[in-house]
């Protein structure tokens, strides 16, 4: 009988060393499982960010154009305003000079009651 039971023992002892095997195994599994999805998941992070980059300077670049477009259209209306005003300013500016010099060098009775 205790060779028998010495064979049972030994059958229990490689089963166990088998079971031990295979958890290994099923460890080493996993782990290396987890660092493939780690790196997969980083993969498809940069590629979101890459394509989201690139939406954003498309975006902002259409933007820009518009805002540029705008800009100098505001330039250019504000250039022919100042223009107008110069042109105004030259067209009527001996009779203004006229009129100044007139008006201080002219004494006027309202002006003299008035200090």
């Amino acid at each position: 009988m205790s060779a028998q039971k010495s064979a049972g023992i030994q059958l229990l002892l490689d089963a166990e060393r088998e079971a031990t095997k295979i958890v290994q195994k099923a460890r080493e599994y996993r782990t290396k499982r987890v660092r493939e999805a780690r790196d997969e998941a980083k993969k498809e992070i940069e590629a979101y960010k890459a394509q989201k980059e690139a939406e954003f300077k498309k975006f902002e670049a259409e933007h820009t154009q518009g805002n540029q477009a705008a800009q100098e259209e505001a330039n250019r209306e504000a250039e022919a305003r100042i223009r107008e005003i110069k042109e105004a300013g030259n067209k009527n500016r001996e009779q203004v000079i006229k009129d100044l010099l007139h008006a201080v060098f002219t004494p006027s009775p309202e002006a003299m009651a008035a200090h």
